[in-house]
């Protein structure tokens, strides 16, 4: 059961109620919910510090959450939105925003109806938040941290029995038993943070069924150009001069085989080997999901989404006397830049000199994709441990006591808020399970 030198039973045992191993926002949420019913509470984790990937990902401005209707914003979820809507029904965006403000962080919400706290940085906030587990007020329970312990596997084939979990320390190896467990573990981007899917072998021997993880919300390899000459990527030309560049104001189309449709409007950026950004990542599921079934999505640009086709083509199409067809373009359209270096990139000479198809290009011009960039490289990952494997609050139900939260559930969202309101949510959800399950437990199992 575990690769470790020693056998288990001659290490020592650590005994505690509560361990929760994962110390980010839904180990933490769960943490903070339990210790409000008076619960002392255990947080493993193994990194050096709490909420390594909720500070770098709110390094550029922390997206709490979203300020949309509640209706919508239970939609972002997709197929998963009737399981998720439980826990957001209890703490969704607004419950978040209140939250942030019990910790003393104000809100604000900006232009795109995406939710930042005043100052855009994670780290007041997760400051203020690990400072009031670490000292709760009177009634509440406390929290303890054990940072760089590293759960490695279950030592026997009862996980919640004695000695149950297997972890490495900067002591050396432990055997930890409790009343209660409470994984939130992540998905499996972002190693180097800790959220590396080491679990899901350990979860797998123990019976519990696990999604494949995948990544989501993530960049895409393309499969070639014209000029690229049927090799995968970007011609070195385009590379070398346009990779890091975004591609601002385009509106993205994509229809899977499934008849699902995409349509929205923004921006997304040329990479080395293909594209990324906030765009591309708003249709990265679909796009996923339709490479795994096809081999290849190919999506469509409108690279002048505010401009209609017959104005294009009329512009186009307008005499450009001795002028080059890039000074005509960008005088009579504006089009100049990544986006003409894109049309170079995919169209071929009789396209580019035919009024009628260069304008058809211009507002749906194609892009095929191969593959998804590796997970460690995404946001966040789908897949995990599915519904059906747990129980209404959130336990395995073969596994009594053991509980499940944050990203390693199977469920994803795009980026916006909706992945940090739902991990937070799903911690509180988890929490309370917990605290139901000790209360019908007082003696243990």
């Amino acid at each position: 059961m575990t690769s470790d030198a020693q056998e288990p039973q001659s290490l020592p045992i650590a005994s505690v109620d509560v361990a929760i191993i994962g110390a980010g926002p839904a180990g933490l949420m769960a943490a903070q919910t339990l210790a409000a019913h008076g619960v002392d509470v255990d947080v493993y984790d193994a990194m050096a510090s709490a909420g390594r990937k909720f500070l770098l990902a709110g390094k550029g401005g922390l997206n709490l959450t979203h300020a949309e209707p509640h209706e919508t914003f239970v939609r972002r979820y997709g197929d998963r939105a009737e399981w998720v809507s439980a826990w957001l029904n209890a703490m969704g965006g607004q419950a978040v925003r209140d939250w942030a403000a019990s910790l003393g962080v104000d809100t604000f919400v900006g232009t795109s109806q995406r939710v930042f706290p005043v100052g855009m940085k994670a780290a007041p906030l997760l400051r203020s938040w690990l400072h009031r587990l670490r000292h709760p007020q009177d009634g509440q329970g406390q929290v303890r941290f054990h940072m760089r312990h590293r759960w490695c596997g279950w030592s026997d084939t009862d996980p919640t029995g004695a000695g149950g979990l297997m972890m490495t320390s900067p002591s050396g190896a432990v055997r930890l038993q409790a009343r209660v467990l409470i994984l939130a573990l992540g998905g499996g981007s972002w190693a180097r943070l800790g959220s590396d899917g080491a679990w899901v072998p350990w979860l797998e021997e123990a019976g519990v069924p696990v999604a494949n993880l995948q990544p989501s919300n993530c960049g895409f390899d393309l499969a070639g150009t014209l000029a690229s000459a049927g090799q995968p990527g970007w011609s070195e030309h385009f590379r070398s001069r346009h990779a890091g560049e975004p591609f601002k104001s385009v509106v993205l189309r994509f229809e899977d085989s499934q008849g699902r449709r995409f349509e929205r409007k923004g921006e997304f950026v040329a990479t080395d080997s293909g594209i990324e950004g906030s765009l591309v990542y708003a249709a990265s599921a679909m796009l996923r999901d339709e490479i795994a079934r096809a081999g290849t999505a190919t999506l469509t640009l409108d690279l002048l989404p505010d401009r209609s086709p017959d104005d294009v083509q009329r512009q186009v199409s307008h005499p450009r006397g001795s002028r080059s067809l890039s000074s005509h373009l960008k005088s009579r359209l504006g089009l100049d830049g990544i986006k003409m270096a894109l049309l170079h990139e995919c169209l071929d000479r009789a396209t580019i000199n035919d009024p009628v198809s260069l304008a058809r290009s211009i507002k749906a011009l194609p892009l095929t994709l191969l593959a998804p960039r590796p997970i460690d490289e995404a946001i966040s990952t789908a897949g995990g441990v599915p519904a059906q494997a747990l129980d209404e609050d959130l336990m395995i139900r073969h596994l009594p006591g053991v509980f499940c939260a944050g990203e390693m559930l199977d469920w994803e969202a795009p980026t916006g808020g909706y992945l940090l309101t739902a991990c937070l949510a799903s911690g509180r959800w988890a929490g309370e399970g917990a605290w139901r399950w000790l209360t019908r437990n007082p003696s243990g199992h």
